[in-house]
């Protein structure tokens, strides 16, 4: 395992208190921007009466692609914190205070797997359409709305959530759990009737550079990038540190572990025994050929990110840090 010593954090408490940042290459998790999706998106705001942006409510302040403000600013804007199941909620009206700050006007956190707080986006929506110029759409009676957001969000989950609602029907745009399911931007996908509502779904679009290593590892932990990318022993060791830092240790007895550790190559060691992800690697002796049985650290690791991801350990609020005034978003500390 390519993990960086814990001698490297000066840290006097019992967890980690800063997690080594130096020497990652945040370039190589987050190859590109995407700019062929975002053309296509400003091609077609002519036909757009308002922005939906998908988020994740786990990281409600950091991640967030600038250039949809940018790009697409001239219409009306919404803001949905989605996976709010997954999200520790507890400083929510902080979380909204911040985003006003940042002239978020407009936000509604929902968990899309069971439609919380979905009802609410049409009407919303409505309203801030009617309060706006619709320019050469101002004859149209239908309304047409763009989703947007960086990968594995919930968009297409969201649209889907949406016709569930107000349609009574099935899926329309496809679904998963990792980045990059929606490639272009679809046809008119209608989730309303009254009023006539129509959306279309697009490909997800990080932004051209990632503000910092830490925001960068809290994208890759709520899976906006394959992990291998990242590498998963690193991203579980990240999670490992956020979940100390957060005293949050119900992963102790989920994997039936002797204590809370910050030592994750101890906890990725025992993770791989009791699951039985280990392999048999020949090692050369001076007296031959031995099979030794040695953990497979990566597939713990996915385990232990899988878990944490289905949201077995508990709901977490990854941007505490910012809320609590210890890290501005997407600076390096």
């Amino acid at each position: 395992m390519r993990l960086f010593p814990r001698s490297l954090c000066a840290a006097v408490a019992a967890w980690r208190e800063c997690f080594p940042l130096h020497g990652r290459d945040v370039a190589r998790w987050f190859p590109g921007h995407m700019a062929k999706g975002l053309k296509k998106m400003q091609s077609s705001l002519k036909l757009v009466d308002c922005i939906i942006e998908v988020h994740d409510s786990r990281i409600p302040l950091s991640g967030r692609n600038p250039l949809f403000q940018e790009t697409l600013g001239l219409k009306p804007h919404l803001l949905v914190l989605n996976k709010m199941d997954l999200a520790d909620l507890t400083e929510q009206q902080k979380i909204i205070h911040h985003l006003e700050g940042e002239g978020l006007k407009n936000t509604i956190f929902t968990n899309c797997i069971k439609d919380e707080n979905i009802k609410q986006i049409i009407p919303k929506i409505t309203e801030l359409v009617g309060s706006s110029y619709r320019y050469h759409r101002a004859e149209n009676m239908e309304y047409c709305i763009m989703v947007v957001g960086i990968p594995n969000v919930g968009k297409s989950s969201l649209i889907n959530s949406l016709r569930r609602q107000h349609l009574k029907t099935g899926k329309a745009a496809r679904v998963g759990g990792e980045p990059g399911i929606t490639r272009a931007v679809t046809s008119r996908i209608q989730v309303s009737e009254r009023p006539l509502m129509f959306l279309l779904d697009t490909p997800g679009v990080l932004a051209p550079q990632i503000g910092s290593v830490e925001t960068g590892l809290k994208l890759a932990l709520c899976g906006t990038v394959l992990d291998h990318l990242v590498g998963e022993e690193t991203m579980a060791d990240y999670l490992l540190y956020t979940l100390n830092r957060h005293r949050m240790f119900k992963y102790v007895q989920h994997y039936g572990l002797n204590g809370a550790s910050d030592d994750i190559e101890c906890v990725l060691k025992t993770i791989a025994v009791r699951l039985r992800k280990t392999r048999k690697v020949k090692v050369l002796t001076g007296t031959g050929d031995v099979n030794v049985v040695q953990p497979n650290y990566s597939a713990a690791a996915r385990d232990f990110l899988r878990t944490f991801r289905s949201g077995l350990l508990g709901p977490m609020m990854i941007d505490r840090d910012i809320l609590q005034g210890c890290l501005p978003a997407d600076i390096d500390p």
